[in-house]
């Protein structure tokens, strides 16, 4: 009797269902990164463009460095939970409401260079939570149910 020796069936990994959601969440986590840096950094001179007060750039800057961070820790989770999904897509919407307010209200003196910085902020991070918001029903639409 002769056995045929055949390798074992492979088993393709399973498709990361958060993969895109994961990559947003990345290019999001340092481009927020880099922006708190630089208004950490350079809040004297991005002060004295935009008309930004010292005290408001670093504590804005310290707040983005915070928020990336969370992004980073997140987008490494081996299965980001929805509900923190759901959180950061809300936390960003919040974000870009605050940049316009922030932008009209006048309580930060602001030039019209600080209103055009904080409206493409505003911008930004609409973009941002849009994709965020459709990696978020890319995975939980991959999901099969609990």
């Amino acid at each position: 009797m002769t056995y045929a020796l055949t390798p074992p069936a492979t088993v393709a990994p399973a498709r990361d269902a958060a993969r895109f959601l994961r990559l947003v969440l990345r290019v999001d986590g340092a481009s927020t990164a880099v922006m708190g840096v630089v208004l950490v950094a350079a809040a004297v001179p991005l002060g004295s463009a935009t008309g930004m007060p010292v005290a408001f750039a670093v504590a804005f800057g310290i707040f983005q460095i915070g928020g990336a961070a969370c992004l980073a820790l997140i987008a490494g989770y081996p299965v980001i939970p929805p509900a923190l999904a759901r959180t950061v897509v809300a936390v960003n919407a919040l974000c870009a409401v605050g940049c316009v307010v922030t932008a009209f209200a006048g309580f930060v003196p602001l030039n019209g260079f600080g209103v055009v910085f904080l409206l493409i902020g505003a911008l930004i991070v609409t973009v941002y939570t849009a994709l965020q918001y459709t990696g978020l029903r890319r995975m939980t639409a991959a999901s099969p149910p609990r």
